[in-house]
């Protein structure tokens, strides 16, 4: 379940979307989801995949975590796991924990994933062009396809990447948890 209200964050993505000006067509137009769709996300009638919420993050040149941080926090050094941040994607067997204490104006975070089994996320674009990330896989196995070029990883495995076009996370018939640190802004 997600611990993140749907209605705070369909409030913040209809405010990010007029701030730059933006109708729901134009913004349909420029990250390839449905006009419909995205009234339906900004109305809080529905809570977008994890691929919409991609979409929105490139189209915005943000991470996924600053989408879904809809009231800025004062920042904290210390969060305790049962007030971190959730969100879940059932339609792909997908949840998101926003490991790192909230703090706009630092540019490192870290999440942590759970994809369960025979399970298979896109993402088109990154935030920005040379997104990095770190990912760890914690248990199970996770194929991860970053461009064109696909990585088998394990229990224990470390990738470091640089995005520049798409990604894609695939589980097989067990689950994958991994954590993720990646930089929340062009360096």
């Amino acid at each position: 379940m997600n611990n993140l209200p749907m209605q705070a964050l369909a409030i913040s993505l209809r405010n990010l979307r007029v701030a730059r000006g933006l109708t729901l067509q134009q913004l349909s137009e420029h990250c390839g989801v449905s006009r419909a769709s995205l009234s339906r996300i900004e109305n809080g009638e529905v809570s977008p995949t994890a691929d919409t919420l991609g979409r929105l993050a490139s189209t915005y040149s943000l991470t996924i975590s600053q989408l879904l941080a809809p009231l800025e926090q004062n920042f904290t050094p210390l969060i305790r796991r049962k007030d971190q941040e959730t969100w879940q994607d059932d339609n792909n067997g997908f949840l998101r924990r926003i490991v790192s204490p909230p703090g706009a104006e630092l540019c490192l975070e870290v999440i942590e994933g759970n994809l369960l089994a025979n399970q298979c996320i896109q993402y088109a674009q990154p935030a920005f062009a040379g997104h990095e990330h770190h990912l760890v896989v914690l248990a199970g196995a996770l194929e991860l396809t970053i461009e064109n070029t696909t990585h088998q990883l394990d229990e224990g495995d470390c990738l470091r990447y640089r995005l520049y076009g798409s990604s894609q996370f695939k589980t097989h018939n067990q689950p994958a948890r991994y954590i993720i640190a990646m930089t929340k802004r062009s360096m």
